[in-house]
């Protein structure tokens, strides 16, 4: 197996001590099950598990005062990445400086996007522009499909800005244009939760997993504007699915990446379906890119994000947001599969025991290696992106 060396060499390291906040989830079985010893010391563990809240600006934590053998699960400014109005900042800023170089279309990846209220009047100046177009507004401090809405009319923003001007700290929003024109399965809607892996801003290093999984809404899609407030048919955030009579328990309308791959592969061949894992490689790769000069660059931090991607009917990829704590909860037999995997192979990479001794695998379990220092990486000769293929080892 052919590897590269790390900034640092880790010592090897026994008896592992974790320290999480994060009881509900397939993170804290797994490491249990690799007989690592739970610790509630406020600084005496060699991995901390860690919600983002429980590392945030208000939390006191002292990234200063860890030892070099510890690692942490989040790096400082991660939310330059994952809130959405900082996402969008960044892509637009990294889009602008390659503008000069006749290169802008490398960040042709996320729909047209604004904040509000910051940039209200900019925003209602596009829409009068563009008339009949839909858009979808999202707060930026919440998730899981909360308070998401669709609009096509300007008495909805009227209406929305009159509530948030009555509040003494307005919520702030972005408004995207909504992408109208997804691929379909059996008549409805999808996007993409795959998994990445970064364990250094400075080199970058980026690993992305072959798994995956499609989230689907629950009812039949359709442009018609008088299903606009169906949320069920727009959004496919599980929490928002569940509460939905049509909600399939069994399948947790989850369908996994390499299914969607062996379909794609039916359906449009070879080279388009290699074109669009290659083209969310890049997504991911240049998005890391646009925020490798904000977010704080720390040796002791890891970081396993979530993206959600949507592919279009032209089997064009979209960024819609990514996500610092992904669910790694699970619901189903194959999710639970699937989840235990990824961070299994996450916590291998990471390395606490330093069994790698500083070696950086191109492939490890699911992970194949993406981007290294200056430039990306290509795990197989002939395809794009490892993303949806065969796991060794693995059903």
């Amino acid at each position: 197996m052919e590897s590269r060396r790390r900034p640092v060499v880790p010592m090897r390291l026994t008896n592992v001590r974790f320290k999480t906040t994060m009881h509900n989830c397939v993170a804290f079985k797994v490491m249990l099950a690799r007989a690592w010893v739970e610790v509630f010391e406020e600084s005496d563990w060699d991995i901390f598990w860690a919600d983002v809240h429980s590392l945030g600006v208000d939390s006191g934590f002292d990234h200063s005062k860890l030892l070099d053998t510890q690692k942490l699960n989040h790096f400082p400014r991660h939310y330059e990445l994952t809130r959405k109005d900082l996402m969008v900042k960044n892509l637009k800023r990294a889009k602008k400086l390659l503008e000069k170089e006749g290169r802008a279309s490398d960040y042709d990846f996320f729909p047209q996007t604004y904040v509000l209220p910051l940039e209200h009047g900019i925003f209602v100046e596009e829409f009068r522009r563009n008339p009949g177009v839909t858009w979808i507004m999202k707060p930026c401090g919440r998730a899981q499909g909360r308070g998401i809405f669709l609009l096509d009319k300007l008495s909805q923003v009227s209406g929305w800005r009159k509530q948030i001007d009555e509040k003494e700290k307005p919520e702030t929003y972005v408004v995207s244009r909504y992408l109208d024109q997804p691929l379909l399965l059996g008549g409805r809607k999808f996007d993409l939760r795959i998994y990445v892996l970064v364990l250094s801003y400075v080199p970058l290093i980026v690993y992305l997993h072959r798994s995956g999984f499609c989230r689907f809404s629950s009812s039949r899609y359709t442009t018609d504007k008088a299903n606009m407030k169906n949320l069920y048919m727009h959004l496919t955030n599980v929490a928002i699915q569940k509460k939905n009579d049509k909600y399939d328990e069994n399948t947790g309308m989850k369908w996994p990446i390499s299914k969607l791959k062996q379909y794609l592969l039916s359906k449009h061949g070879l080279a388009a379906t290699s074109k669009l894992f290659g083209d969310i490689q890049l997504v991911v790769t240049h998005s890391l890119l646009a925020v490798q000069q904000v977010v704080t660059q720390d040796k002791h931090c890891f970081e396993l994000y979530g993206y959600d991607i949507l592919v279009d009917e032209a089997l064009k990829p979209w960024l819609i947001e990514v996500n610092a704590s992904p669910s790694l909860s699970t619901d189903t037999a194959a999710d639970h599969q699937l989840k235990w995997g990824l961070v299994e192979d996450a916590l291998g990479l990471v390395d606490v025991e330093g069994k790698l001794e500083g070696q950086l695998p191109l492939s490890f379990g699911g992970f194949d290696l993406i981007w290294e220092g200056c430039a990306p990486v290509q795990p197989h000769p002939t395809l794009p992106s490892m993303l949806g293929t065969h796991i060794p080892g693995r059903r």
